[in-house]
């Protein structure tokens, strides 16, 4: 890879609610965090695999009809 053309790459803290994990970043923010003698940066995130609800296991089913059936409902006798 040439030398000079990439960016500098950063140690972020991500954190989403009470969940924080250590990454890298080609953003450098303001507020830092010492976590284990190592500072990084303090980047808040508002969605996560940590809370999204696909995820999560909380995901509802909004439609309880399928494609089909509404579909076969509109147009079937046409």
């Amino acid at each position: 890879m040439k030398t000079g053309i990439h960016p500098n790459n950063y140690p972020v803290l991500f954190v989403d609610g009470e969940n924080e994990w250590v990454g890298i970043s080609t953003t450098k923010p303001n507020n830092t965090k010492v976590v284990n003698g190592v500072e990084y940066g303090v980047i808040n995130v508002e969605i996560s695999a940590y809370t999204h609800p696909f995820y999560t296991g909380q995901k509802r089913l909004v439609d309880t009809a399928g494609r089909v059936e509404r579909f076969m409902r509109k147009y079937g006798n046409k």
